[in-house]
């Protein structure tokens, strides 16, 4: 059974977990985590600190040795909200993948919160319509789901360490600073309100150490005495920890009146977290207040197990999250093509008679089992840019693909589908093409491979959105057949142009195309 690990990169800290997969759930082997304030630097500078940079690697470092000592089949490293920021991100990449070997991929905000959800979603309990909050080092992730489903989701810059730099300098805080950092609060949080209305929700979770923190601690110092002891046993008990609204606010504003020392001190908070609690603290009591929430329970999990449960559904057909990630996937291929006009009556024909080619002539392309997604959702999302502009339509969607919100993929696979929608016209790939910049020089081939499939499904279909032709693959060692049944207008327009393609497709597959009635 294979084994993964996921790192998390984030503003405040670093972490990994191993798991092992057995009859296809994961079963977690190994945890680490480490301090390492990446984001402090950027949120004040726009810059990462090489004190940083060198903390972090030294976290990184020491997990590679897990990961390897626990054999590894798979890794993902992901970073948040200070490499989002950073000016000087590209060199921080460079400078972990020197060290370490490994390719580290800056996630969105959104992307965070959705995989920070999928990791949620396998805790037991999660159904019905929850709100689930991160509040991490350099933002602050709201979601809203309903039925293990995201209805939506925001990313805020409400980070604890983003605005601990931005505004809590004095010790203790001084009112003015509290006063301002409160406004930018509440104008961030409106923002959210006009996204996410949740209404009623069964329960509300919170992730991420600020919360567990929190929990501790409203429950050992705000409790009656002797309560917070029972409060602790009893949420044990239950197997979760909740802080009540009226706790967090009351808490909030203890905090921001102790000093660094004092807040030390306080039990479940201790000495690096007490540097950044002020503000975790009055985001929670705020965002509570202003969804006019009850509290909200803690929880464990995070954007690890996210990711974790990612790589699980995308390499175990039988995994309970394979199905259900496999949807997501695609609605939000849909979700994007609805966005910009595309005419699912004049895309779906092209996505079918791609994905037949595709399975059809596996053995003469040869591409890897992800290739056949990538063409359906470029399929689908090839007139996109004529949103923007007939003209040069081609090249406006790349661009929006490759920008686009689509979850389930990453920068990379986002790339190579923005690529194989680029050259549909009379462009053709080239190694140096902005296109294909970003994608790994070894896929290359690939793009260019699942292009002349992807011409060719466009060539079946000339407008025939009522009248899909029926078409029959046949390979031979020096030539392909292409046997097109006749439609009710008859299939001169299709033979024309898949004949056109051949040439293109001897380029690539050394082979004749030769496109017939059958």
């Amino acid at each position: 059974m294979p084994t993964f690990a996921a790192v998390d990169i984030g503003s405040n800290s670093c972490r990994l977990k191993i798991a092992k997969v057995v009859s296809h759930q994961l079963r977690i082997l190994h945890e680490d985590r480490e301090v390492t304030r990446l984001g402090a630097s950027v949120f004040a500078s726009g810059l990462v600190s090489p004190e940083a940079m060198a903390a972090t690697l030294r976290a990184l470092k020491r997990f590679q040795r897990a990961v390897q000592q626990h054999g590894a089949d798979q890794i993902r490293v992901v970073a948040t909200s200070a490499m989002r920021d950073a000016r000087n991100a590209t060199a921080f990449h460079a400078w972990v993948n020197a060290e370490t070997g490994w390719n580290m991929e800056t996630i969105s905000g959104l992307e965070e919160g959705r995989l920070i959800h999928h990791g949620l979603m396998s805790e037991p309990g999660t159904g019905g319509k929850l709100l689930l909050i991160d509040l991490g080092g350099g933002s602050c992730e709201i979601t809203l789901s309903e039925y293990k489903r995201i209805k939506e989701t925001i990313s805020l810059p409400l980070g604890a360490v983003r605005l601990t730099e931005q505004f809590l300098q004095a010790d203790p805080v001084s009112p003015e600073d509290l006063a301002s950092m409160r406004r930018l609060i509440a104008r961030e949080l409106r923002r959210a309100h006009r996204k996410i209305q949740p209404g009623k929700v069964q329960l509300v979770i919170a992730t991420s150490g600020t919360a567990a923190a929190l929990v501790e601690a409203s429950a050992a110092v705000l409790a009656k005495p002797g309560k917070g002891k029972s409060i602790r046993k009893s949420a044990r008990n239950a197997g979760t920890e909740y802080a009540p609204a009226a706790l967090v606010r009351k808490l909030a504003a203890k905090l921001s009146r102790m000093t660094l020392p004092e807040r030390e001190a306080v039990p479940g908070i201790g000495p690096r977290r007490a540097e950044i609690i002020t503000a975790g603290a009055q985001v929670f009591a705020e965002l509570l207040e202003s969804y006019n929430l009850p509290g909200f329970r803690y929880s464990s999990l995070g954007l690890r197990d996210g990711i974790l449960a990612q790589m699980l559904a995308a390499q175990d057909q039988r995994a309970a999250v394979h199905r259900q990630f496999e949807q997501e996937r695609w609605e939000s291929v849909l979700t994007t093509a609805r966005r910009y006009g595309v005419d699912m009556r004049q895309a779906e024909p092209v996505r079918g008679h791609a994905v037949q080619l595709y399975r059809d002539l596996v053995s003469l392309h040869k591409l890897p089992e992800d290739y056949e997604t990538y063409l359906s959702a470029s399929a689908v999302l090839r007139d996109t840019g004529k949103f923007i502009n007939h003209q040069g339509h081609h090249r406006h969607t790349q661009y929006i693909v490759s920008s686009s919100e689509m979850y389930g993929y990453t920068q990379v696979q986002r790339t190579i589908v923005s690529a194989i929608t680029r050259y549909l016209g009379k462009s053709r790939p080239q190694p140096n093409d902005r296109a294909l910049r970003n994608i790994p020089a070894e896929e290359h081939k690939n793009v260019q491979r699942a292009v002349v499939l992807l011409r060719l499904a466009v060539a079946l279909n000339q407008d025939r959105a009522s009248d899909v032709l029926k078409v029959a693959a046949k390979v031979y060692p020096k030539r392909v057949y292409l046997e097109v049944e006749p439609g009710r207008t008859g299939a001169e327009l299709e033979l024309w142009s898949l004949r056109k393609e051949a040439d293109y497709f001897r380029e690539v597959f050394d082979r004749e195309l030769f496109a017939t009635l059958a």
